[in-house]
């Protein structure tokens, strides 16, 4: 099991239970030169406030295993919780008899007296050392002539960081070894100003920091707060635990065993370390937290846990996959769980939609797993190898499938045992009085059967006709949506008088209610459209645009949605009276908007939905000028036009150009706009009718957005719910390359999204 907080102590994964072994404390204010621990006599050189001290530590489940440390050595700590702080070499190991010495030439050593040999020194024997000392705050230290500092056990930290001590760029803490599969943790300050926990080398799977600073580093303060500092130690980020400035008297940040980074503080109320802020809350997303023993999951003690939930009989006891058949796969599949590759930890990515995704892994012999994120990206992640983890929680949409062997058969049909002969039945030929009751009984209930089923089939058969003649009217189907002739569709736009746009009309109910009916203008089957119908009808989301009602009769197909007041987008944009009421603010909030919309249509629905037709048109501005999004959902009637997320994002990228440039869609003006923007003249892109009020961050945050949107490589664009949160200000985004190549030709023209042929100014 998995458990968080104070895993220091609790985990059952902990790899050593230190214990000290000591006489007597050698308490001295310097070290001299030719001072000597040794396993044998056990003893300690100690700070001169006794909160600390260097010794040799045994390893429980090895016997006469010893490695050399710094611990807290504090009376106010009872003697099982003075944690270790610091290991000599970190994971170096010794036997009996063996010693660490400050030799006379300078050089900490530490030397296996079985095997003869010098196992760990801190090569300073160029540098003139005098004599050590064990510093008040935890720092060993070796001294020269001058008490000058010429090395330090906090510039080679282990796995722990103490109050004071600074991390620098390129310096790690690395976690205590568990296993060989999950030992590979690691905290690492890069140039680049961000603090990241790793697996192995490559994989950051967490990151936090000001990317904007170089040559940082990290700082646990002794009030509890971790800080990222720059030269002149001035912070640039913190985060803080849940007591910080409050008195304690010991605090410590540690990688633990788990991979999880954690500040522990001392208290005295309990006399236990209580972890007091982690980097990741939940265990389960640290990266190959439970290695090849399975999957992370959460227990109704809601602690995190590793289980195998596909474990076959062909697996091997120790390792939760294997895949050794004799017979043919199976795709067994797991909702809410998402797997990722840990040898190696890349994967194959490609765009498929659910059952392609798992149909490719079934065909594909190298497959063993893949999961279908199902976030709007149509990401189909495959794992080649044996060696994956992951994680399972009810709020996680991804779906995985795992490849496992055919279930053996039952019986065998080609080999048949022979039974032994049956013994015959007597039968009596007299009257059976219990056959007679039970038949009589069984005429009796089936007569009444018939009669009830006959008497619900007239009453539900009445019901019918009458709702029927009501539907005439004013029918609507289970998800509230009504169902309109088309005779009366002709008399709620006055016979299609009033057009608002391509094939938009403007009508009203004979309640007075204005509504938009959209004419199709296409030959759709009836039940495909029905569907449709009944899927868009359940879909309610404030940007979106309601349906209220259709027609399917007679080979007419027509939408009737709710009539919002300030028609569609590009009339706005188009017309320059109109064009005067989009301000930046409201440019911006209509970004957002369609943007939310798109999110939900990705990711908030029971199903992906692609709108897979967005443009201007489709976008409609309310009395307060919020966008509404149309004609989604239509793309299951459009087999022909069906697309993934991945365009949708791209034609969110094309509007949000239009709408701040004011100009037709084509490959040149975008062009001139990524032009324009890479040299550092992004205000120049504006539309020109808009009267100031231009926020320059603001613009050159949707313009990066928006060209990460038009990557011609899918795979680079963002998801709809990163771009809300870039639009929101809650997430930063790179400067983009440019995002046009050759596959901008003319049939992927940009002219669909605007009708306008307002000529482009110079």
């Amino acid at each position: 099991m998995l458990k968080q907080g104070n895993f220091l102590f609790n985990s059952p994964f902990l790899l050593c239970v230190f214990f000290w072994f000591f006489l007597f404390h050698h308490v001295v204010s310097h070290i001299p030169l030719g001072s000597k621990l040794s396993t044998e006599e056990n003893n300690l050189w100690v700070s001169s406030n006794g909160d600390f001290a260097v010794g040799f530590v045994n390893h429980s489940e090895l016997p006469y295993q010893y490695s050399v440390g710094i611990r807290f050595n504090s009376k106010s700590i009872p003697f099982p919780k003075q944690t270790v702080v610091w290991l000599a070499g970190a994971d170096v190991i010794v036997g009996n008899k063996s010693f660490f010495q400050l030799s006379q030439n300078g050089e900490l050593v530490l030397v296996d007296s079985l095997r003869r040999v010098t196992v760990w020194t801190s090569n300073t024997s160029q540098l003139a050392v005098a004599s050590a000392l064990i510093r008040n705050d935890g720092n060993l230290v070796l001294l020269n002539r001058k008490k000058d500092v010429v090395w330090q056990s906090f510039d080679n930290p282990s796995d722990t960081l103490l109050p004071g001590q600074n991390l620098p760029v390129h310096k790690t803490l690395r976690a205590a070894s568990r296993n060989s599969v999950s030992s590979y943790y690691s905290l690492h300050m890069n140039a680049s100003g961000q603090l990241q926990l790793k697996w192995e080398s490559d994989v950051i799977y967490w990151s936090r920091g000001n990317p904007s600073s170089l040559n940082l580093g990290a700082v646990l303060t002794s009030g509890g707060v971790l800080q990222l500092v720059d030269r002149d130690l001035n912070p640039v980020w913190s985060v803080f635990g849940e007591d910080h400035d409050d008195s304690v008297n010991f605090r410590f940040l540690k990688l633990d065993i788990d991979g999880n980074l954690r500040i522990y503080s001392w208290v005295e109320a309990t006399g236990s370390w209580r972890s007091v802020w982690q980097a990741i809350e939940n265990q389960c997303n640290v990266f190959a937290t439970c290695g090849g023993q399975g999957i992370c999951v959460f227990n109704t003690s809601g602690s995190p846990e590793c289980r195998c939930p596909f474990k076959t009989t062909s697996s091997p006891n120790l390792k939760c996959f294997a895949l050794n058949c004799d017979s043919d796969y199976n795709m067994d599949t797991y909702e809410h769980t998402f797997l990722y590759g840990i040898y190696p930890p890349n994967e194959a990515i490609i765009i498929a939609s659910l059952q392609q995704c798992r149909e490719v892994c079934m065909q594909d012999p190298g497959c063993t797993a893949a999961t279908f994120t199902n976030d709007g990206t149509s990401q189909c992640r495959m794992k080649t190898s044996p060696y994956f983890s992951g994680h399972q929680n009810p709020s996680l949409s991804s779906i995985s499938f795992v490849k496992t062997c055919s279930d053996p058969i039952a019986v065998n049909p080609h080999n048949s045992i022979s039974s032994p002969s049956l013994s015959p039945v007597k039968r009596s030929h007299g009257l059976c009085l219990s056959c007679l009751i039970g038949a009589t009984s069984g005429t009796l209930l089936l007569f009444v059967v018939v009669q009830i089923g006959i008497g619900c089939f007239i009453y539900r058969r009445r019901k019918w006709i009458l709702r029927k003649a009501a539907l005439a009217y004013t029918g609507r189907n289970s998800k509230g949506v009504m169902m309109l002739p088309f005779t009366e569709i002709k008399d709620i736009t006055g016979n299609f008088k009033h057009q608002i746009g391509p094939g938009m009309y403007r009508g009203v109910l004979s309640n007075q209610q204005p509504v938009a009916v959209k004419d199709l203008e296409e030959t759709i089957e009836e039940r495909k459209f029905r569907a449709a119908v009944s899927r868009i009808g359940s879909i309610h989301h404030r940007n979106l645009v309601k349906l209220d009602g259709y027609c399917c009769e007679s080979g007419q197909r027509y939408l009737v949605y709710e009539y919002v007041k300030n028609g569609s987008l590009d009339k706005c944009i188009e017309d320059d009276e109109l064009n005067q009421r989009l301000t930046w603010r409201r440019r911006v909030g209509i970004c957002l908007n369609v943007a939310r919309a798109l999110c939900y249509l990705h990711a908030g629905c029971r199903e992906f939905i692609s709108h897979g037709n967005l443009k201007c048109s489709n976008v409609v501005l309310d009395k307060n000028y919020e966008a509404k999004v149309s004609e989604y959902g239509l793309e299951m009637v459009r087999p022909e036009e069906s697309y993934g997320g991945e365009k949708d994002v791209a034609d969110f990228g094309k509007m949000v150009l239009i709408l701040i440039t004011g100009r037709p869609g084509d490959k040149d003006i975008w062009a001139w706009t990524y032009e324009e923007w890479i040299q550092g003249h992004p205000e120049r892109v504006v539309d020109k009718r808009l009267d100031g009020g231009v926020d320059l961050k603001e613009l050159e945050r949707v313009l990066r957005i928006a060209f990460w949107c038009l990557q011609s490589e899918e795979h680079m664009r963002p998801s709809m719910s990163e771009v809300v949160k870039v639009l929101e200000g809650s997430l930063t985004v790179d400067p983009p390359r440019t995002p046009f190549s050759q596959r901008l030709s003319e049939d992927e023209s940009l002219e669909p999204f605007f009708k306008s042929q307002r000529p482009m100014e110079p």
